[in-house]
């Protein structure tokens, strides 16, 4: 029987997190490939820990990208997250590359020829999801988990959070009541800060941030307002903790609200379907609910590598629709083409656009003129309710 009245909880991890250091990385590697060659082949993962940063993977480009190129990238990334402390520093920090040319016999698979066309760059199994939550069609835990940490953020790098350092995490728990969230009935932030500052100080410095992002009215009971609970959290970033790419994928998608295929997104180049046919995925959800079909809408894509289509597309609206679920997988496939080279060029992910997307989530971002953010649109919305003649 389905439950409709339940506690959910999603968490989130600040750009200053470890893991989310080693994406942000992986990702200004993957756009200065792109910038040189938009159909460069990336794939790169990034390693950190108490001033060291190591990049290792396979790329192949047109053009040459030397390691001063690659370092100078990792530098930059992690000095705009704000990383100037002294056991993990963008300048003072070793950086170490260990990238080689693809493989070619992961090349033959992925590249066209004759009449072949381009195939998926690995097997797997990708979903996107979208949801009447929120005004951006994301569920609202997750979306409200992303806003805190990422008002502070903005308000770190203006200045206007002294003390408060780059690595921070926050969880929502929010009361739904009949499917739709009503109130928050915890929240949790650690942040890192300097030593000076208490648990009290911290504390007061963080509510703003979380009374203004959640809706008038939903503020969770005092009690049950955790900041810093452990009471101290001074060493932090890659210094307390080493980092990895692709281990927040979670927080990169939908914070539990629906499956997750399980490839991590960053540090890869748009033809691996871990991070083309996610984004498409969520682009078809996303549209089914902007059409007004349905409340929510799971899209699943299934690949095989070197293989330009897909061997399965699952279409499931949880029963907040009235449209043939079927007829919806066949009129998705009608008006998009699914192929990795189709996504693509539908999406517009052949060009350097990803670092931006590294940290606050994947999804739920405002589409962004020069094509960042572009599975956000919703642009076959019309189109859909045509085909099922919705008003």
């Amino acid at each position: 029987m389905h439950k409709s009245d339940f506690l959910f909880t999603s968490e989130s991890v600040s750009e200053g997190h470890p893991d989310k250091v080693c994406d942000r990385v992986s990702d200004a590697v993957v756009d200065t490939y792109l910038g040189k060659d938009p159909v460069s082949r990336v794939a790169v993962e990034t390693l950190v820990t108490t001033n060291l940063i190591v990049l290792a993977g396979e790329t192949r480009c047109s053009e040459d990208v030397s390691k001063d190129e690659l370092e100078a990238a990792a530098r930059a990334a992690v000095k705009d997250i704000g990383y100037d402390q002294d056991n993990f520093h963008w300048e003072k920090s070793e950086v170490q590359i260990h990238v080689h040319s693809q493989s070619s016999d992961i090349a033959q698979g992925v590249d066209s020829a004759g009449n072949k066309d381009e195939g998926a760059g690995d097997q797997g199994i990708m979903f996107g999801y979208a949801c009447d939550e929120t005004d951006v069609l994301m569920p609202a835990p997750i979306y409200y988990s992303h806003n805190i940490l990422k008002e502070m953020a903005t308000a770190r790098h203006a200045g206007n959070l002294p003390g408060i350092g780059p690595d921070s995490k926050s969880q929502v728990t929010l009361q739904y009541e009949n499917d739709k969230p009503v109130r928050a009935t915890s929240v949790v932030v650690s942040t890192q800060h300097e030593e000076d500052l208490s648990q009290d100080d911290i504390r007061e410095l963080i509510r703003p941030f979380v009374e203004n992002v959640l809706p008038e009215g939903w503020m969770c009971p005092e009690e049950e307002f955790y900041v810093n609970p452990t009471g101290k959290f001074v060493i932090g970033g890659p210094d307390g903790d080493a980092g990895l790419t692709g281990r927040k994928i979670i927080v990169d998608t939908y914070g539990g609200a629906a499956p997750h295929g399980g490839g991590a997104f960053s540090g890869k180049d748009p033809t691996k379907v871990d991070r083309s046919a996610a984004y498409i995925s969520r682009y078809l959800a996303k549209n089914v609910v902007a059409a007004g079909l349905s409340r929510a809408c799971t899209i699943q894509l299934a690949y095989a590598i070197g293989v330009s289509k897909p061997l399965s597309l699952y279409v499931n609206t949880h029963e907040t629709g009235d449209v043939n679920e079927d007829r919806l997988a066949e009129v998705l496939q009608e008006l998009v083409d699914l192929s990795p080279r189709g996504i693509r060029e539908h999406l517009g992910l052949s060009r350097p656009i990803y670092e931006r997307s590294a940290a606050y989530g994947h999804f739920g971002r405002i589409p962004e003129e020069d094509g960042g953010f572009s599975w956000e649109r919703t642009d076959i919305a019309a189109d859909l309710k045509s085909a099922f003649g919705a008003s």
